[in-house]
């Protein structure tokens, strides 16, 4: 009888494959100890209302204390947020993320009365307050941030009832990770070896990467099998999600949720409508490789679940865990000796929890806070794809690992806008590092795949999720009511228009949006295409030793945010208010692209 594979339990994982969160708190105990700890902190925050305009130093203390309180929050929440991601069918792990979650939104109402009160100091007395207290200095850019915000913040009472109510607006995202995470039951399907497996998120993508057709369609079709049964219900989650999004932008004085979102970071919303227009205008290139696909691969069809099998068959690359540590730490040399031991100490002292096992949530990112190391959640499987990630969620960490030692706390985390950057310039040093290191046809063939797949995948795909994350911002605007058909009759259509004709449009695919936790972000999606290609230009300027590449690049990990995003890019050497780099990035992928045709 055929042994079927299953997840392992979270207390069958080797203690070396987990992350250890007693570099946060030692254990549950010393986290509820530190809430204690923020309660007697609110008290010496207190006694300040309503004096901030009297002197700088009533000023300088408070956004001192809250800047301290908002760090001890940050321990508790992550530390709960990571318990809990470990192992999402722990009832005490849920138990604790949920009473962190309401400790956080009730401290966050008893200190918004803060922002309110600065922004009524009049800039003529705030400057003077910075002019004559040198020890305010370090925080004029937070100062000049928080000034941004000013037609926006709303008075200390209401900004109190919205920190208070952050828990019930979080219910759509929470609600949703639970069923993507805990609830939702997976069957057991073949694998090409003939293998029972059971279906995962982790091993979904996996079994898409099949050179066997059967495989990949029973696994596609299984998997949406039980996502469209709870399609209205997940129609409920995000369809709420996005009423908190259009409803706070609205009371906040936003003409929308997309302007709200951008504006967090002071990026002008042409960076994202340059995105949708450049991608548009280049969608033949990406019909070109599908119809290239459909071509080698011999298929009479090509199918939805046909476009992550490597066109080249079975890959020639594969890694066991310990192997793409070797691999990941000689692919990012070119980024120096300083950076490379940084990584050591990620391997050596268990900032990472590698394996997949029962419970734990799906996908992989890297989490942290200040003051402590980085921490990545990997689930992992031995193939080219998942060094892929471990270098991506790399670049990740060591951006916080720069970042939180070169900048004081209130600059000690960086926009979301830049994130993405870091963590596939090393997916672009990585591709370039394996076509370089083999001379063999049929592994550059592969690399080269992989590379036009992953471009597909984060610059297309993600500005296919931007388009449809926009659609229903807008259709909630204007009063229209987010059902599951009406969401999936416009998902398909959209892929439709993004793959074109030479793939089957499955009906499937119509489904998609049930299971993209992206989309409860809050216009996340198109940072990941604009970093990619912001990314290319980095890392092309790193292989070809560019003048200062590397020291520039190395400035912006450090940067955090200590200056607005596309300042930090531009000082790195990329203007992301014009669109060459993106015009360059479509170069480079039509160059590989041509090189792929030409190796074969």
């Amino acid at each position: 009888m055929t042994e079927i594979k299953k997840l392992p339990k979270r207390d069958e994982v080797p203690v070396a494959l987990t992350w250890d969160l007693t570099t946060i708190f030692k254990d549950d105990a010393a986290a509820h100890a530190a809430m204690k700890q923020v309660e007697n902190k609110i008290s010496s925050v207190l006694k300040f209302k309503g004096k901030l305009q009297e002197s700088s130093d009533s000023l300088l203390q408070v956004i001192q204390l809250e800047l301290a309180i908002q760090n001890d929050l940050e321990h508790i929440y992550v530390y709960a947020e990571l318990k809990n991601d470990q192992d999402t069918v722990n009832n005490k792990n849920q138990a604790l993320m949920d009473q962190v979650a309401s400790f956080v939104a009730n401290v966050s109402a008893k200190l918004a009365w803060i922002d309110p009160e600065i922004l009524a100091i009049p800039e003529e007395k705030l400057a003077k307050f910075q002019a004559e207290d040198a020890a305010l200095r370090p925080y004029s850019h937070f100062l000049e941030v928080l000034q941004l915000r000013k037609n926006h913040v709303l008075s200390s009472k209401e900004e109190a009832l919205l920190a208070g109510a952050s828990s019930i607006f979080d219910s759509s995202s929470k609600i949703f990770g639970i069923l993507d995470n805990s609830d939702l039951k997976f069957p057991f399907v073949k694998n090409a070896e003939g293998e029972t497996v059971q279906l995962s998120q982790g091993m979904y993508a996996t079994l898409l990467q099949s050179t066997d057709q059967e495989v990949r369609k029973q696994a596609f079709q299984q998997l949406y099998a039980v996502y469209e049964q709870f399609r209205n219900t997940f129609a409920a989650t995000l369809s709420g999600e996005v009423k908190v999004h259009n409803f706070t932008a609205q009371i906040r004085g936003f003409k929308d949720a997309r302007q709200a979102a951008m504006s967090q970071n002071a990026i002008p919303e042409t960076v994202y409508t340059n995105l949708v227009s450049e991608v548009n205008s280049h969608l033949d290139l990406l019909h070109r490789y599908v119809s290239l696909r459909k071509k080698i691969l011999n298929l009479k069809e090509l199918h939805m679940y046909d476009l992550y099998t490597p066109i080249t068959g079975k890959s020639p690359l594969s890694y066991s865990y310990s192997e793409a540590k070797k691999e990941a730490k000689q692919a990012l040399q070119i980024l120096g000796e300083d950076y490379v031991s940084h990584v050591q100490e990620a391997f050596d002292n268990r900032w990472i929890d590698v394996v997949e096992n029962q419970g734990k949530r799906s996908g992989a990112y890297s989490s942290g806070v200040y003051g402590t190391n980085p921490f990545m959640l990997l689930n992992w499987q031995d193939d080219l794809e998942n060094l892929f990630t471990l270098v991506h969620e790399m670049g990740h960490s060591m951006h916080s690992y720069y970042t939180t030692h070169n900048q004081p706390y209130q600059y000690g985390d960086y926009a979301i806008f830049v994130a993405e950057i870091a963590s596939t310039t090393n997916e672009n040093l990585l591709t370039q590092f394996l076509l370089d290191k083999y001379d063999d046809p049929q592994i550059k063939l592969y690399v080269l795949n992989h590379y036009l797949d992953g471009f597909k995948g984060t610059v297309y795909r993600q500005t296919q999720f931007a388009e449809f994350e926009q659609f229903i911002h807008e259709a909630d605007a204007n009063g229209e009511a987010l059902t599951a058909e009406m969401m999936s009759d416009f998902y398909g259509k959209l892929n439709h228009r993004y793959y074109g004709d030479a793939v089957i449009n499955d009906p499937q695919i119509k489904s998609e949006w049930t299971r993209i936790p992206h989309f409860y972000y809050n216009y996340y999606v198109y940072q990941y295409a604009t970093g990619f290609a912001a990314a290319s230009s980095l890392a092309n300027g790193m292989t070809s030793q560019r003048s200062q590449a590397r020291e520039k690049y190395l400035n912006y990990l450090k940067s955090g945010s200590s200056d607005f995003p596309l300042n930090v890019m531009k000082k790195a050497g990329v203007d992301m208010t014009k669109t060459d780099y993106l015009e360059d990035a479509f170069a480079m992928f039509e160059k590989r692209l041509n090189e792929f045709e030409a190796l074969l």
